[in-house]
């Protein structure tokens, strides 16, 4: 609940925004939404653009690994009660404090002054996460090219492969009957002489796929680890700036132009994802991918461990974008009555609905991989970039007309992540847009153009033969612990302290008056369930803390470090945000902290039409200026 209501009370609000719009432009826009700001053309492009958004390459390969690596089918439990009890909610919570608001994930925060911190952290997070998405978007690029070949140069073990490439098991040797005395020979030494193995006695070498070695060797050109740094990759820093200029290319507009796009880059890879799924089922093998991931080979003892809790509970929220500030980005341009209730739960169903689908695609093929090497299911792969870039090609490569097959897998890869990276680059560009209206409204194509270009030369480091490494590193930790932190605070701050009740009422002003029982699991969920949970598995993960590793290659001590302070960038505003409108407000200790713990006086509809009697003393920022969300510039006013 909120805090009781004081006659005189201070407030934080906003020193500089952009105008509310009046009476001409609830006209304008109609009592739905506003032609100055901007809404969705219409409803199926909010639609595609947030299913776009939710599904991405973590559905592809993120998912899949984390399934693969936490005991295959046990993890779909873990996973199934994350999106009912944390994922669904706070899905649902940020979709309708966008949409009510009209506001980015920075400025939403009228709503609770004090964590306005919260809305810092999750766009930091979100640009962390931009700057290497793309990155594996230019994989997708580079592997595309590379399949407009007669043979997939990934197909056999060509002159860049070493000793231990091959598309079957290595015999490292053997007893064998040589003389009349049985020996145990190496497999170089039986072969020349044209001996026989005697059964049970071979013994293995380790080996690696064609398509494996190719992935390390020739795409990434990886390094040793961390510390060897090496060059940057040419051609894959080309197809980074290329990525790039396409995302450049579609936001320019802003969601007027990437509302179009959607249409193609969100529907399409279920075609081709339908497609590659019939053809692995076909494989040899199949089956026993398969039950590991739904069957009886699943691990149900690794429940037990504390990092599969949180692995499954950061899919959810890495999936769906839960606390990443996109979501309040993009439903901040919905129409004020759109039903943001049945979005909320299409968008769910859909995203996770389609991680499912997709792991039966990858672990048919893995059990194809498995069968061929004869090696469990368990140990094909290393980590989950292998999964896309290594056992897809590496099936891709056995099916006739493979480059086509192979060209198709990567379009859709591509068209993923595309999809998923202009939701997060319009949310940086959302989030300055409501900072500096005036500006965005005017330079918004070299604004746009501008944050591609820094992201693109952040993103380099990336692209350096430990370019995998960072890659690996900014994915552990920043979409790990990060979005945790954000998530618990935003749902402690909207529900404890603005008000549960008074934000189901808010809620209920877009979307119409609704039962007890329809309010029943919400409140359970938003008031206990969520929160409870969120803490006990960020208590529990940081508890338990293991060094990363890529594969079996554990990261220094420094990378590690480097990784926690990527995290502690990211959240150290909230409590600075906050500590900067407590110093800033009037009054003693308490009265300040009351005041930056009430709504600022712009919080509301963003049309006057829209506001009803329960916000009709919403203050006009253009008889009034308002805080510029910057730590610079916080200001808090008397009332």
């Amino acid at each position: 609940m909120g805090m009781p209501s004081l006659p005189r009370f201070l407030s934080c609000g906003k020193r500089k925004d952009f105008s509310l719009s009046n009476e001409k432009d609830g006209q304008a826009g109609g009592s739905q939404g506003s032609s100055e700001r901007g809404n969705w053309s219409n409803k199926s492009e909010y639609l595609l653009s947030m299913v776009g958004y939710a599904v991405g390459l973590g559905n592809v390969w993120r998912f899949p690994y984390l399934t693969y690596q936490n005991g295959g089918g046990a993890f779909l439990i873990p996973y199934t009660l994350m999106l009912a009890l944390a994922g669904l909610p706070l899905f649902f919570l940020e979709c309708s404090l966008g949409q009510f608001a009209s506001q980015g994930p920075i400025s939403v925060w009228r709503v609770l002054p004090l964590f306005q911190g919260v809305g810092v952290t999750m766009v930091l997070i979100s640009t962390f996460v931009a700057i290497y998405y793309n990155v594996i978007i230019a994989y997708s690029l580079y592997y595309l090219f590379a399949s407009f070949q007669k043979v997939l140069p990934w197909s056999e073990c060509f002159s860049w492969a070493d000793e231990s490439c091959s598309k079957t098991r290595l015999v490292s040797g053997c007893n064998t009957t040589f003389g009349g005395e049985t020996i145990h020979a190496n497999y170089s030494f039986v072969s020349s002489h044209n001996l026989t193995c005697m059964n049970d006695t071979i013994s293995y070498r380790p080996g690696q796929f064609p398509s494996q070695q190719y992935w390390n060797k020739v795409a990434l050109q990886r390094s040793s680890g961390l510390d060897e740094t090496g060059d940057i990759v040419w051609y894959l820093a080309l197809c980074l700036l290329l990525s790039w200029v396409i995302v450049g290319a579609v936001l320019f507009k802003g969601i007027k132009s990437s509302g179009k796009v959607v249409y193609f880059t969100a529907i399409f890879p279920y075609v081709i994802l339908l497609i590659l799924l019939v053809r692995g089922a076909t494989l040899e093998g199949a089956r026993e991918g398969i039950e590991y991931y739904i069957g009886k080979q699943s691990n149900i003892t690794k429940l037990m461990e504390a990092e599969v809790w949180k692995d499954a509970a950061t899919q959810i929220f890495f999936s769906l974008s839960v606390a990443w500030g996109g979501l309040v980005a993009l439903s901040s341009y919905n129409k004020f009555n759109n039903n943001c209730y049945s979005d909320a739960i299409f968008v769910c169903v859909t995203n996770c609905a389609t991680s499912i689908f997709a792991g039966f695609a990858i672990f048919s093929i893995l059990g194809h991989m498995a069968f061929v090497s004869e090696r469990p299911v368990s140990e094909v792969v290393d980590s989950g970039f292998d999964l896309a870039f290594v056992a897809y090609p590496e099936a891709l490569s056995r099916l006739p007309v493979s480059p086509l097959w192979s060209f198709l897998f990567f379009f859709m890869l591509l068209l993923l992540g595309l999809d998923s990276q202009f939701a997060s680059i319009e949310t940086l560009t959302t989030t300055l847009q409501d900072i500096y209206p005036q500006a965005m409204k005017k330079l918004r194509v070299p604004i746009t153009l501008g944050v591609c270009i820094v992201l693109f030369l952040l993103g380099l480091i990336c692209v350096t033969q430990a370019g995998i490494y960072w890659v690996n590193l900014i994915d552990h930790f920043c979409a790990g612990w990060g979005i945790l932190i954000a998530a618990l605070l935003e749902i402690i701050g909207i529900i404890y302290i603005y008000g549960g009740n008074r934000f189901i009422e808010d809620i209920e002003m877009m979307i119409g008056k609704k039962s007890c029982s329809f309010w029943l699991w919400w409140r359970l969920c938003w008031f206990f369930i969520t929160p409870v949970l969120l803490a006990a598995i960020l208590v529990w993960s940081l508890a338990t803390f293991t060094s990363p590793s890529y594969g079996s290659l554990p990261y220094p001590v420094w990378g590690t470090a480097v990784g926690w302070c990527m995290i502690i960038f990211c959240v150290i505003w909230i409590p600075i945000v906050a500590v900067v409108k407590l110093m800033k407000a009037e009054g003693n200790l308490w009265q300040r902290l009351v005041s930056c713990c009430r709504p600022a006086p712009n919080w509301g509809p963003y049309l006057q039409s829209n506001r009803g009697e329960r916000y009709s003393h919403v203050v006009d920022p253009k008889k009034k200026e308002l805080e510029i969300p910057t730590v610079s510039a916080f200001v808090c006013t008397q009332h």
